[in-house]
């Protein structure tokens, strides 16, 4: 988004247009409303505006919900947000920790803020980018004076009134649409300048999952955070905002329920053992907590090989921090022999995964004969110097 289509978006007119257009979900129904809209006289900026945001508001419903149909977004504002639902999560942590009053630093389109809005704390937060920071402000808008929200940086923001600060560096470069990666030292504050607050103030700090753990101060608590099935974002909380006792966490969200598990330091791996009657696949948010030992011992299980994340049980028990699969038998992994096994089992429904072994996925299927009403799962691993295919059929979740 511009400034000129902003401009145009944020006045009564532009803001009935959109609630007139309504949904917007294809490329057809985006060039019917542009159709539309230019023939009734609508200047190109605010017809450019109203069906972004339009089709914006409809990819927004899985982060926002019933939520999305009232705001606002920039595209690369939306795919960086924070889902509604964890976001209440993590403003919950400051709450139950008894801060009242939290800077938002890099607040994006204002998704973390909404939580801790909606919470009852009050809000300060800054955007570098005008333009975000504005889209900020109408999201905000119905919370009143609870929010203030302007344009600037982290760095310049005065803190001596607030509790804790929430940061979400920027880690791309600028921009409202297509952006790329940066690394560590050009974000936005850097990571340097936010540990160095984290010394001096409670913070939780949204990086990626994939953050380089060497970078993890000791004396923070670490949480990986998944939903349904997507490993999301690894938070970083210091002070009082930290758990006693906890500097590893893995919170996995599905649906509307979470479970998390914790622990002082990363788990001891249990050791390898032969293939038994279950295979379980531990949650990305586990593997990057490296807490699959604790969840290996949970189910009685151990390592299907000591370098592959698949656990292997014959106890008749999951966990949500796993998905679990009954193995029906054991093949190598060639088409022929694959073929007959499915052919015979009136498999024409496959679900594949691999670990360990130089497969792909989509261009391994195009080799497999798939008729019929019965549906598995392919496993393809590795289990030491083997490569298997385990034909396995999933568990419902615990």
């Amino acid at each position: 988004m511009e400034i000129a289509e902003l401009t145009a978006l944020l006045t009564p007119e532009g803001l009935r247009l959109l609630d007139e257009v309504g949904e917007v979900s294809s490329s057809d129904e985006a060039l019917r409303a542009v159709s539309q809209l230019r023939k009734a006289g609508h200047s190109p900026d605010l017809v450019s505006a109203v069906v972004s945001q339009a089709h914006l508001r409809v990819k927004a419903q899985a982060k926002f919900g019933e939520f999305a149909s009232r705001m606002l977004f920039t595209r690369a504002g939306l795919e960086q947000a924070t889902r509604l639902a964890i976001a209440g999560r993590h403003a919950a942590r400051f709450r139950d920790a008894g801060m009242t009053r939290v800077a938002d630093l890099g607040c994006g389109i204002g998704g973390d803020a909404l939580g801790l809005a909606a919470l009852g704390l009050r809000v300060d937060a800054v955007d570098m980018d005008e333009i975000t920071a504005a889209v900020a402000a109408y999201n905000l808008a119905p919370f009143g004076d609870a929010v203030t929200v302007r344009h600037g940086s982290a760095e310049s923001c005065d803190l001596k009134e607030v509790d804790a600060a929430w940061l979400d560096p920027a880690r791309r470069t600028a921009g409202h649409s297509e952006t790329s990666r940066t690394r560590p030292e050009d974000w936005s504050p850097s990571l340097d300048w936010v540990f160095d607050l984290a010394t001096r103030l409670p913070v939780g700090v949204k990086l990626g999952p994939g953050l380089d753990r060497t970078l993890i101060p000791d004396d923070v608590e670490a949480q990986w955070v998944s939903a349904d099935g997507s490993t999301l974002e690894l938070v970083l909380w210091s002070g009082a905002l930290a758990r006693e006792g906890v500097r590893r966490s893995a919170l996995v969200m599905r649906g509307d329920s979470a479970h998390e598990m914790t622990s002082g330091a990363d788990a001891e791996d249990e050791p390898a053992r032969e293939l038994g009657a279950f295979v379980h696949e531990p949650d990305g948010a586990v593997i990057r907590a490296r807490l699959i030992g604790d969840v290996a011992r949970s189910l009685d299980a151990g390592m299907l090989d000591e370098h592959i994340a698949y656990l292997t049980s014959d106890a008749a028990v999951t966990s949500p921090f796993v998905q679990s699969f009954r193995v029906r038998e054991v093949l190598p992994i060639k088409t022929k022999a694959l073929n007959s096994a499915l052919r015979t089992q009136n498999i024409g429904t496959l679900e594949i995964k691999k670990r360990g072994v130089d497969v792909d996925p989509a261009a391994f299927r195009r080799t497999l004969t798939l008729r019929g009403d019965a549906s598995a799962t392919l496993i393809l691993a590795r289990i030491g110097n083997k490569r298997v295919a385990i034909l396995a059929d999933r568990v419902a979740a615990a």
